[in-house]
C-alpha cells in the first residue's frame, strides 16, 4: 500500500523511514531535492561522518588533548552533510536509468520524475561547492589531501558495471575522512591514521554487504555486480571476516595513538553490536537488513564515545 502523504507533495522513497522529518515537515517544493540529498535517510551522514570523528579524537589523543576539536567537528559534520549530499545527488545523476528498473529505487527523484536532470547537477554543484568552503577552512597538507579522494569518488557508481566490488571502492571513498582528521589536527599522517582507515574500509565493506541485500534479485536480473551476489549464502562467514578485520584495525588504531583501557573496553562493546548484526541477519529479508545497516550509526557512535571518554579520563590522570 502507497504511504500517505500530504496534499500536492510526491510521494516518498520506497527505502526511507515512515513518518521521517522530510515526508512530514518538507515543503512540497523542496521535498524532492532533500530526498535526492538523502536526508529522509540520515544514517549515511553518520557513517561518513563518524570516521573523521575518529580520526580527530585519536589524533588529539596521540598529542595528549582533552577532548577532540570541537571546531574541526563541526567542520567535518557540516563537510559530512554537503558531500554525503553531492556524492549521493552524483551516483543518482550516473544510476537514474538503473535505479529506474529497481523496485526499491525507481522512487527516487529522477527516475521518477519528481527533479529534471539539469535541476539535480545545478544541485550536486551547489553542495561541492560548500563543500569545498569547508576544505579550505583546514591546513594546506589537508586540502591537498582532500582532494585525492576525489577520482575515487568519480569512479564509484561505475564499479557496479564490471566488478562485484563496488564495497570495497566505496569504502575507500567514503572513509577519506579517517585519513582527513588526522591530516587536520596534525597536518600529516602517521601509521594510526592508515589503520584507522583500513578498518573503516572493512567495516564499509561489510555494512554495504548488507544493504546490497536489498536489491540481489533486481541488481542480478539488471547485470550489476555487487558484494552481495559474490558473497550470497556464505555472506554471514565474509561479513565476520570483514568485521573482524575492522574491529581489529580499529583497535590498532587506537593503541597507535596511545588510547587505553577505556578505549579498549568500549571497543569491547562495540564488537558485541557487530556480533549481533551478523547473528540476526537474515538475507532474505529487506527489512531485516536495513535494520542491520542502519545499526551501523550505533557502531561509529559506540566507538567515538570510547575515544572521547578515553581522552577525558587521561586528562585527568
Amino acid at each position: 500500500m502507497p504511504r500517505p502523504v500530504s496534499q500536492g507533495k510526491a510521494p516518498g522513497v520506497a527505502d526511507a523511514a515512515p513518518a521521517n522529518w522530510v515526508d512530514r515537515f518538507a515543503p512540497a517544493w523542496l521535498a524532492p531535492y532533500l530526498r535526492l540529498a538523502r536526508a529522509d535517510r540520515p544514517v549515511g551522514f553518520f557513517l561518513l561522518a563518524l570516521p573523521c570523528f575518529w580520526s580527530v579524537g585519536l589524533a588529539g589523543r596521540s598529542i595528549g588533548a582533552p577532548y577532540p576539536d570541537p571546531w574541526l567537528l563541526l567542520l567535518f559534520a557540516v563537510g559530512a552533510i554537503a558531500m554525503r549530499a553531492a556524492g549521493c545527488t552524483y551516483n543518482d545523476i550516473v544510476d537514474r536509468d538503473i535505479d529506474a528498473k529497481v523496485a526499491r529505487t525507481r522512487s527516487r527523484p529522477l527516475p521518477s520524475g519528481q527533479v529534471m536532470l539539469t535541476s539535480a547537477v545545478i544541485f550536486m554543484l551547489a553542495l561541492c561547492l560548500v563543500g569545498l568552503l569547508v576544505l579550505l577552512s583546514l591546513n594546506r597538507f589537508a586540502v591537498l589531501l582532500g582532494l585525492g579522494v576525489v577520482p575515487i569518488v568519480a569512479l564509484y557508481p561505475f564499479v557496479k558495471r564490471i566488478s562485484h566490488w563496488p564495497q570495497a571502492v566505496l569504502g575507500l571513498a567514503f572513509n577519506w575522512g579517517a585519513l582527513m582528521g588526522w591530516a587536520a589536527v596534525l597536518a600529516r599522517l602517521d601509521l594510526a591514521a592508515f589503520v584507522l582507515y583500513a578498518g573503516a574500509i572493512a567495516w564499509t565493506i561489510g555494512y554495504d554487504t548488507i544493504y546490497a541485500h536489498q536489491d540481489r534479485e533486481d541488481d542480478e536480473l539488471i547485470g550489476m555486480k555487487s558484494t552481495a551476489l559474490r558473497f550470497g549464502r556464505a555472506t554471514k562467514t565474509w561479513l565476520s571476516l570483514f568485521y573482524g578485520l575492522a574491529w581489529l584495525a580499529l583497535v590498532a588504531a587506537g593503541l597507535l595513538a596511545g588510547a587505553g583501557g577505556v578505549f579498549v573496553a568500549g571497543m569491547g562493546v562495540a564488537l558485541a553490536q557487530l556480533a549481533w548484526q551478523v547473528a540476526t541477519l537474515d538475507i532474505d529479508d529487506a527489512d531485516n537488513c536495513l535494520v542491520r545497516f542502519r545499526s551501523n550509526r550505533d557502531f561509529g557512535l559506540l566507538i567515538f564515545v570510547a575515544i572521547a571518554l578515553d581522552m577525558a579520563l587521561a586528562s585527568l590522570a
